[in-house]
């Protein structure tokens, strides 16, 4: 009889040693494996000397995360022309100081940003399985679900306060401008996180703004209602993070949920959105945090990237 069981036993013993060692790397190894990600993209009016930007995003810094915080002031090395922190800095109610002590070499450059959810919100313990309960369902956030009872407010505040004393502009529901050290003007337009429905499209309508050098459409969750709308007022390049590229993908395969409506085959990277007869450039960050409850990713390293943005060829 004992026969019998031999093998079975040894299949679930491996599977297990094998679960364990995949949480292991996920948890201590992939989860600090920071990476910058390179991406040339031709958005520019032909003639137009090439632009460097930093796109940085989903920090969700928790005290003590002293590896991140100097890869993140690592990045002011690259000197970008500007950078774009597309949200979700925090995942700690303490963690102000660290986010403004990891981004501030990056603050010397022009820059802009837009807040999500997790900036306004304390994270809260979860099941996991929820992301794909919702990707099941089609209810993401509070985009159909109940509002959030009894949230934890983070101190997002004295972030915004530091970003503004450094120069950088504020994109929730408006418009602004960057002006670069060669003369050029960049016209952004960006909206508050439509994850927690604080999206005002209606505010900021119009498209891109003729007499700027160029100009982008910025906002933290990518939900089609908003590239939608960005794409049929013409932005060449639409800049977005959220999705955390999926944080637990198959290899070869790739992720299984993005936290919102968008597809999972544009969980991250660079690819084109298509609504109203227009297509615009999209990127999505996959960002170089994880909510402080599920500190892993497997398959899908941190980053943050360098977009050159080149002239069109047409």
């Amino acid at each position: 009889m004992r026969a019998r069981y031999r093998i079975p036993l040894a299949a679930s013993l491996g599977i297990t040693a094998l679960g364990a060692a995949c949480v292991g790397y996920a948890a201590g190894v992939e989860v600090r494996s920071f990476r910058l990600r390179r991406v040339s993209v031709p958005v520019l009016p032909r003639g137009m000397h090439p632009l460097r930007v930093l796109q940085v995003s989903d920090i969700h810094m928790v005290s003590g995360q002293r590896k991140k915080q100097r890869w993140l002031q690592s990045l002011a090395g690259l000197r970008p022309d500007f950078v774009i922190n597309t949200g979700d800095n925090l995942s700690d109610t303490e963690g102000v100081p660290e986010v403004l002590d990891a981004l501030g070499p990056l603050m010397e450059f022009p820059g802009a940003y837009v807040f999500g959810s997790n900036d306004y919100y304390g994270p809260r313990l979860g099941n996991p399985a929820k992301y794909l309960i919702e990707k099941a369902t089609g209810r993401h956030g509070l985009n159909g679900n109940a509002p959030v009872v009894g949230a934890l407010h983070n101190p997002w505040e004295g972030l915004r306060d530091a970003f503004d004393a450094a120069g950088w502009v504020g994109l929730s529901n408006t418009r602004g401008r960057i002006k670069l050290d060669g003369g050029q003007e960049i016209a952004l337009t960006g909206l508050d996180d439509p994850h927690i429905k604080r999206d005002r499209y209606g505010e900021v309508a119009g498209g891109p703004e003729a007499d700027a050098d160029l100009s982008l459409a910025v906002v933290h969750a990518p939900y089609l209602r908003v590239l939608d709308a960005f794409t049929a007022d013409r932005y060449p390049l639409i800049l977005a993070g959220h999705t955390h590229g999926g944080q637990l993908c198959v290899p070869f395969y790739g992720a299984l949920v993005t936290n919102c409506d968008l597809d999972t085959e544009r969980v991250k990277g660079l690819s084109a959105h298509r609504a109203g007869g227009h297509e615009s450039y999209l990127h999505v960050s996959a960002g170089c945090g994880t909510n402080r409850y599920t500190p892993v990713r497997f398959a899908c390293p941190p980053e943050a990237t360098l977009l050159t943005l080149t002239p069109r060829e047409d």
